[in-house]
C-alpha cells in the first residue's frame, strides 16, 4: 500500500535538512538559514494572535525588542549565563505583554491594532533615548555568543565554527518553541481562541471570558517573540533600536500572510520566502522595495490563502483528478 505524501514526516525532513546546512552549505547559506529560523519563530508567535485569535497587532515587534534588550543587557552588562538570560528574555517580554495587553484587549479591531502600534513606538523611543541602559542610537554591540564548548563532544561538531554551532543551537531551541506553540494551538485553549476569532459575541454568550483568553494569547505570543528577539540579538551580534521600529512589525505581518495565516506552518514558509526573495532581489537591483512589493502583490493575488494554502489547494485538486480517473 503506497503511503500518502501528506503522511510523510515533513517536519522532521525539513529539520534535518536545515540541520545539515553547516556541513553541506556555505557560510552564507548558514547565515540565511539562521535568519529564516529566527524569523519563523517570530512569525508563528504573531500568528497566534493574527491567525488563531483574530487580533491584528501592528506592534508585535515591541516584545521582540524587549526580549533582545533583556538578553543583551543581562549578558553584556552582568555576564549572566545563557541558560538563565535566554528564558529571562522570554519572561521579560511576556511581562511587558501582560501590562500592555491589559489595555490593548479592551479595544477591538482597528483601535486594538493602533494601540499595539502605540506601545511599540513607546518601546522604540525608550530604546533610542535611554543611553545609560540601552545604548541609545548606538545600541548594544558585540553581544557575546553563549559558551558552546560543550558541543565539541557531539560527533561532527568539533570542527564547526562558533557561528555554526550557535546556528544548530538556535535550530533546536526554535524547534522546541514551535512544538510548544503547535501544542498550544491544537489544545482546548487554542480551540477556544479560534472560537473567539470566528464569533466573539457567541463565545461571550456561552460563558467564555473573551478578554481573559485574548490577554492570555497576547502574553504567550509576546513571550515567544521575546525569545526570538534574544536569538536575533546574538545572531546579529548586537541589539539596536531599529529592532523595535514599526517597520519590523510590518515585515513579520507580511511573513504570516504570505505563508498562510490559516495554517500553523504558513508563517515559517512565509519567513523563508520573504528572506529568500529579499536576498535575491537585492543582488540584482537597488530598487528592491519596488520589485519586492510587486512580487508580493502578485503572490498574494495568485495565492489568496498564502503559499501553504495554494499548495494545499493544488494537492486537493490533483487528488480529485486522480480519484475521478480511478472511478
Amino acid at each position: 500500500m503506497r503511503r500518502s505524501a501528506s503522511r510523510l514526516p515533513w517536519t522532521l525532513i525539513v529539520f534535518l535538512a536545515m540541520a545539515s546546512v553547516p556541513w553541506i552549505g556555505s557560510r552564507y547559506d548558514a547565515f540565511l538559514a539562521g535568519q529564516i529560523t529566527i524569523d519563523a519563530l517570530f512569525a508563528v508567535s504573531l500568528n497566534l494572535l493574527l491567525g488563531t485569535t483574530g487580533l491584528v497587532s501592528f506592534g508585535h515587534v515591541a516584545y521582540f525588542g524587549v526580549g533582545a534588550y533583556v538578553y543583551g543587557i543581562l549578558m553584556k552588562a552582568y555576564g549572566v549565563p545563557f541558560v538563565f538570560a535566554f528564558p529571562a528574555a522570554g519572561l521579560g517580554a511576556a511581562l511587558f505583554a501582560a501590562i500592555s495587553g491589559y489595555f490593548c484587549v479592551r479595544l477591538i479591531k482597528l483601535y486594538f491594532a493602533m494601540l499595539t502600534l502605540a506601545f511599540s513606538q513607546i518601546v522604540w523611543a525608550i530604546a533610542y533615548k535611554w543611553n545609560a541602559v540601552t545604548g541609545g542610537d548606538q545600541g548594544l554591540p558585540e553581544i557575546p555568543y553563549p559558551d558552546l564548548g560543550w558541543m565539541s563532544a557531539i560527533p561532527g561538531c568539533g570542527d564547526l565554527s562558533t557561528g555554526a554551532r550557535f546556528y544548530l543551537l538556535t535550530l533546536v531551541l526554535v524547534a522546541v518553541a514551535l512544538a510548544i506553540l503547535h501544542r498550544i494551538v491544537r489544545s482546548p485553549f487554542g480551540r477556544m481562541l479560534t472560537t473567539i476569532r470566528d464569533n466573539p459575541e457567541r463565545a461571550a454568550f456561552i460563558g467564555l471570558n473573551v478578554r481573559a483568553y485574548q490577554l492570555a494569547a497576547f502574553i504567550v505570543a509576546g513571550g515567544f517573540a521575546g525569545l526570538a528577539g534574544a536569538l536575533y540579538g546574538i545572531f546579529s551580534r548586537g541589539v539596536f533600536a531599529d529592532y523595535v521600529f514599526w517597520a519590523k512589525s510590518a515585515e513579520v505581518i507580511i511573513m504570516a500572510i504570505l505563508g498562510g495565516m490559516d495554517y500553523f506552518w504558513g508563517p515559517p514558509v512565509g519567513a523563508a520566502a520573504l528572506v529568500w526573495l529579499n536576498q535575491q532581489v537585492t543582488d540584482y537591483t537597488q530598487y528592491w522595495p519596488f520589485v519586492l512589493g510587486s512580487l508580493l502583490l502578485i503572490l498574494l493575488f495568485v495565492f489568496p490563502g498564502g503559499l501553504v494554502g495554494g499548495v494545499v489547494a493544488g494537492v486537493s485538486r490533483l487528488q480529485r483528478i486522480i480519484a475521478g480517473r480511478d472511478a
